[in-house]
């Protein structure tokens, strides 16, 4: 038997900071009747992962210093969706400005949400093919290394703790599981 899953009503949002990337609300919640909660919730403009995978059947990987973990970490390149931006454009630039490639096949994979329990970011993840050199300058404020990996090791990549990016672990998944269909 399946149960009802309550919508609450949003009584009221009160902005508690705007910056460049992100902004933080606070919403408070009538749930039911009588229960009142408060939710502190993320906004992001979303962003994309991109698998950039080689003829030799390697994925272009990259290493760079994550604020947030406090450590350098390997990843999918990936990157936020400027404003009126379309998300494959956004995996194109981000392409050409992380691991100096442009991609005459990307395909898209799916999308997620990153942590729903507070975050409304939404990832849009691409498997990028047919891959010709194309370098745009990096961010001024990103010091990104490429790494080519053999795709092959991409899982025990994961499941060694070598990879511990979320939105790199469930592209990297998304594109196992349709690997027949997209390489």
């Amino acid at each position: 038997m399946t149960e009802t899953v309550l919508v609450p009503k949003t009584i009221s949002t009160r902005r508690v900071y705007e910056g460049q990337i992100i902004n933080l609300r606070l919403d408070t919640l009538q749930i039911g009747n009588s229960i009142q909660a408060k939710r502190e919730i993320v906004e992001h403009r979303g962003a994309v992962v991109i698998l950039p995978v080689t003829r030799t059947r390697t994925v272009l990987l990259v290493r760079q210093w994550r604020q947030a973990a406090g450590k350098i970490l390997l990843e999918a390149p990936a990157g936020t969706i400027e404003p009126d931006e379309k998300p494959e454009v956004t995996a194109q630039r981000e392409l050409q400005e992380e691991v100096g490639y442009l991609a005459t096949n990307l395909r898209p994979l799916g999308a997620f949400y990153t942590a729903p329990g507070f975050c409304n970011e939404f990832i849009y993840a691409y498997v990028a093919t047919g891959l010709s050199r194309s370098i745009l300058p990096q961010d001024a404020d990103e010091d990104v290394h490429v790494e080519e990996t053999a795709l092959a090791d991409v899982p025990g990549l994961i499941s060694s703790g070598a990879i511990v990016d979320a939105k790199t672990i469930a592209a990297s998944l998304m594109m196992l599981c349709s690997a027949t269909e997209l390489l």
